[in-house]
């Protein structure tokens, strides 16, 4: 009965700990969502509530912003995202920092002329008091 009673425990153990980390992936992945629409939506509160203070935010053209510079950005400038979703997701836990890397699409427009975006992200987020923070972002051109 024993040697059974020890490998049923390791495999208990097993599946409880890849759950724990199923939790931190779909809270992150829900970390992502809320930012997107955030972004959707210009909404100062959420960017500020979602982003760390020493954000470095990269866009696929090379033009790196500071957490100040992307918030006034996205509420006040001249790009308006109608919508944004995320495909072929994929998150590496380690630690407080999580991975993040997607396929980026949105509708949006430029001073008024619509424009269709497709990059590649690569996001890391970093859990701070509890809530997981956006640290950095860096697009790509695919």
């Amino acid at each position: 009965m024993n040697k059974f009673l020890v490998p049923f425990l390791c495999l208990l153990l097993l599946a409880v700990a890849a759950n724990a980390q199923s939790k931190e992936e779909a809270a992150v992945a829900a970390a992502v969502e809320k930012f997107n629409q955030a972004m959707v939506s210009a909404d100062r509160s959420q960017l500020n509530q979602l982003t760390a203070g020493e954000l470095s935010y990269g866009h696929s053209s090379g033009k790196v912003q500071d957490k100040v510079a992307f918030v006034d950005d996205v509420v006040d400038g001249a790009f308006d995202f109608l919508t944004i979703a995320a495909s072929d997701q994929s998150i590496l836990l380690a630690g407080n920092t999580a991975i993040v890397r997607h396929v980026f699409s949105s509708e949006a427009t430029n001073n008024g002329t619509p424009v269709r975006i497709k990059i590649g992200n690569m996001l890391v987020w970093q859990k701070q008091k509890g809530q997981w923070k956006l640290l950095a972002r860096q697009a790509f051109k695919l």
